[in-house]
Parts: C-alpha cells; sequence; structure tokens
C-alpha cells in the first residue's frame, strides 16, 4: 500500500505540470526600396533641367536688365554733357556779340543815323541781358568756370566799352575800303588771354563730368 500510494503521488505529480509550450522566434521583414524605374529618373533629369533652363533665364533677365540701366544711365550723362557743352558755347556767344559791338557801331549806316542809335542800342541792351544771365549761370554751375567767365566779361565791358564810346564819337564809314577796320583802331586783343582761359575752363570742368570709360 505505501509503496502504490507513492507511486499515485508521483503521477499525480507529473500529471500536474504543465509540458513545456515550444517558442516560435519571429523575424521582422524590412522591405528594400525597389530601384529607381525609367520613369522616376526621367521625372528627376527633367526637374533638373528645368531648374538650370529657369536659372539661366533668371541670371539672362538680370544681366539685361543691369545692361539696359547701365545704357540708360550712360545716355542721360551723355545728355547731360551736351547740354552743357551747349550752354558753354551760348555764354562764349555772347561774348563774342558784345566783342562786335565797336565794328558794328562803326559799320552804322550814314544816311539814317536817329534810326541806327535805335537799332544799336536795342541790339547791346539785349546783349547787356544774355551776359548778365551767362555770369549767373555760369557761377552756379561751376564756381571756377563762373570766376574765368566774369574776368572775361569784367574786361570785356572795359576794353570793348572803350571802343564802343570811340565808335560813337568817330563818323559813321560811308566807303566799302573803310569797312575794314584795321587793330590800330579797334584793339581788343587784351581780351585773348581771358578767353583762353575761360575755354580752358570750360574743358577741365566737362572732364571732370565725364566718367572715364567715355573719355
Amino acid at each position: 500500500m505505501p509503496h502504490d500510494d507513492l507511486e499515485g503521488r508521483m503521477t499525480s505529480a507529473q500529471t500536474a505540470v504543465p509540458s513545456p509550450v515550444p517558442t516560435t522566434s519571429t523575424t521582422t521583414v524590412v522591405p528594400s526600396t525597389p530601384p529607381a524605374t525609367d520613369s522616376t529618373t526621367s521625372s528627376l533629369e527633367s526637374g533638373f533641367v528645368l531648374s538650370a533652363v529657369l536659372s539661366g533665364a533668371f541670371l539672362a533677365a538680370m544681366l539685361t536688365a543691369t545692361i539696359n540701366i547701365w545704357l540708360a544711365r550712360r545716355k542721360s550723362r551723355e545728355e547731360q554733357l551736351d547740354r552743357l557743352r551747349t550752354a558753354f558755347s551760348e555764354a562764349f556767344a555772347a561774348h563774342s556779340a558784345y566783342k562786335e559791338m565797336p565794328y558794328a557801331i562803326r559799320r552804322r549806316r550814314s544816311d539814317a543815323p536817329a534810326e541806327e542809335r535805335v537799332r544799336l542800342s536795342e541790339a547791346l541792351r539785349d546783349i547787356q541781358a544774355n551776359l548778365s544771365y551767362h555770369l549767373a549761370w555760369t557761377k552756379i554751375e561751376s564756381e571756377t568756370v563762373g570766376a574765368a567767365y566774369a574776368e572775361l566779361i569784367q574786361e570785356l565791358r572795359r576794353t570793348a566799352g572803350l571802343a564802343m564810346h570811340a565808335a560813337w564819337e568817330a563818323p559813321a564809314i560811308e566807303t566799302d575800303t573803310a569797312v575794314n577796320i584795321p587793330p590800330t583802331v579797334i584793339d581788343l586783343s587784351a581780351l585773348q588771354p581771358l578767353e583762353t582761359a575761360y575755354i580752358d575752363a570750360v574743358r577741365a570742368h566737362l572732364r571732370a563730368l565725364t566718367p572715364w570709360w567715355y573719355r
């Protein structure tokens, strides 16, 4: 009996212990990236080409705009220089008109003295007004040019003024040969150095305003 009882307990114990459950290993499979197809490669290449084309077009547009701006500024600068050249030339022309007055007075018509006095006096008044304008303008535009022009006009009014005074006192010319007036009668040679100084001042002023690439 004791032996049977022991075998019975052993059998019960064996029955009570659960049998081991076999473990199952799980492997995670990561899908690999599929190789690029021809359509994908073509799309990428098209994108690169489009980007390059757009970049090139942008650079071309920027370059064109820069060139146009430069050309516009160059044209504006050239027009400004042309206006200054014209204005300085007109100032010198006003000086020359005053310089011619002693000759015009001596060559006045002898058969209409009253009319000639009015005509020449009106012409001289217009020239004087023109000189005053150019004196102010040249001084505003350039202090150096203005000073040179002022010295020229000061000497002009002194020298040519004396010559005009003498011309009014002299009788009007009545012969063709007397139309040729020699320097011994009207001498305005003192104006030549001041004329040269004015022209040199104008050239220096215009050169300073001219860009290096346009000289």
